[in-house]
């Protein structure tokens, strides 16, 4: 029994672990090409004999390419060709390195799929020419080039303007070979008609009204001439575009709330670079409370909300039909406001059953205004175990007046009454009131007893007379006139 126990616990397991292990890295092996080695996350291959010809694949049945983040590639000098569907399997990828190899080109689409891309080493390779559409998607933090026999023409300009303006932790020595096969430094290189274009966007006051249109015109120069394209982002409104030669227009149509603060650029691109000119459209539009729920308890007690408008609305409560004042006891907190959308909630610091009620949020701008209500209960009333009690008192609502409040202010007035001070101020006198009705009401029942027995006492057969009747008559006034006083 022993014996089964050890075999079929954690020893076990620990087994079974190991044995899977040595079979993914056996998977791996048997999808790793001739003279290169794999891992479950990287590719090397560095073996000059017998080499590699393509771009090394793993099978997709054997292996997982997209776990791949590392592909380093030496001494491979038959391998001239990357081609565009190469590494579109290693959408993981991160670090890209071919050194000392035969590479001569890499086709436009080759790191379409490759998102993930940081760092290229294409190091003493075969490249006479390469575009700068390989990488345009691509947020690279390293490019290395060194010792590439570039042919000088305006299609590497653009490697000299990256070096220009995004330069590497170290600088890079390139060179080109002009028509006399002379090395010429890329930094002092000078192409005639080779320089970066220019966008400029002609746009009208871009704050529209929701719903409404608008045309944005671009006009594009340079040498070569530039094509000329809109980037709109994830804009939500209908689009559409029209472009001829170096002249472009964007329309856009009824449009959304959702779209303020979105930015629109014209583009400008041609083989040495990009040029943008940009905007930022501003929707106005009427208010919308897209949240109001119950109140929640936290280290004050909130009713929470979500508000949408611009300009930013102005927001105003109303407790059970009346203005509610805002104090340092119960006021509007903005916690995140997110260009034309603001989180909240109403604050109320220790309320009672007095401020049971319904609660009206209403939130207005020049543009229109929305309102939503909700029912909130804080605590029960005395003596009452549910605390259910739907008839809130009247005579609390004079002390809620106040006006409109812009949203993400708050109103202190220290000189006035706290809300939730009222409230208890107003019980009181409603228990004042209370003890003297039933005071009165045991007074009254008390001088109608005794003026009873005192009329019982003058008609009775056996009679009350002298001293008797004397004391009766006596204590009664007196009572009388202290109750009077």
């Amino acid at each position: 029994m022993s014996s089964w126990t050890r075999w079929h616990g954690p020893a076990m397991a620990r087994l079974w672990g190991f044995c899977w292990l040595i079979v993914g890295f056996w998977r791996a092996a048997l999808a790793c090409p001739t003279s290169c080695k794999c891992s479950a996350s990287r590719i090397w291959c560095s073996d000059p004999s017998p080499g590699i010809v393509a771009f090394p694949r793993l099978e997709s049945s054997s292996a997982d390419p997209e776990n791949i983040t590392e592909i380093y590639i030496a001494n491979q000098k038959r391998l001239e060709i990357i081609n565009e569907d190469d590494i579109e399997a290693y959408v993981g990828l991160k670090n890209l390195t071919i050194v000392d190899s035969g590479l001569k080109f890499v086709a436009h689409k080759a790191f379409l799929k490759n998102s993930n891309l940081q760092h290229i080493n294409f190091t003493r390779n075969k490249l006479t020419v390469l575009s700068r559409k390989h990488f345009r998607h691509l947020d690279l933090s390293e490019l290395i080039l060194v010792g590439n026999p570039f042919t000088c023409s305006c299609d590497i300009m653009w490697i000299k303007t990256l070096q220009e303006t995004k330069p590497g932790p170290e600088t890079q020595d390139l060179y080109c070979l002009d028509e006399n096969s002379k090395n010429i430094s890329l930094a002092n290189l000078q192409i005639p008609h080779c320089g970066l274009p220019s966008a400029n966007l002609a746009a009208p006051n871009l704050t529209v009204e929701e719903g409404k249109s608008i045309t944005l015109t671009c006009s594009v120069a340079g040498d070569p001439v530039p094509n000329l394209y809109w980037d709109v982002g994830n804009l939500v409104s209908k689009h559409m575009n029209e472009t001829s030669h170096t002249q472009g227009s964007l329309r856009i149509t009824n449009i959304s709330s959702d779209d303020s603060g979105k930015q629109i650029s014209c583009v400008a691109e041609n083989l040495v670079g990009e040029d943008q000119d940009s905007v930022n459209l501003t929707v106005h539009f009427a208010p919308t409370i897209t949240f109001l729920e119950s109140p929640t308890s936290d280290h004050h007690w909130c009713i929470p909300f979500t508000v949408k408008g611009n300009p930013k609305p102005a927001l105003q409560w109303f407790y059970n039909g009346a203005i509610l004042n805002e104090s340092k006891y119960i006021c509007t907190k903005i916690h995140v406001t997110n260009h034309t959308e603001y989180h909240g909630c109403l604050q109320l610091d220790n309320p009672t059953h007095m401020n049971n009620g319904d609660y009206k949020l209403v939130a207005k701008n020049e543009y229109g205004k929305d309102e939503k209500q909700i029912s909130a209960h804080f605590m029960g009333w005395p003596g009452i175990d549910d605390g259910a009690n739907p008839n809130y008192p009247d005579v609390i609502y004079e002390d809620y007046g106040t006006a409109a409040n812009d949203i993400g202010d708050t109103t202190n007035r220290s000189n006035e009454i706290p809300s939730t001070d009222v409230a208890d101020k107003t019980g009181r006198e409603h228990l004042s009131v209370y003890a003297v009705v039933v005071i009165a009401s045991v007074v009254g029942f008390c001088l109608l007893v005794m003026l009873f027995l005192l009329k019982l006492a003058r008609h009775s057969k056996f009679g009350m007379k002298g001293p008797a009747l004397f004391l009766l008559s006596s204590s009664v006034q007196t009572y009388m006139c202290k109750v009077t006083l």
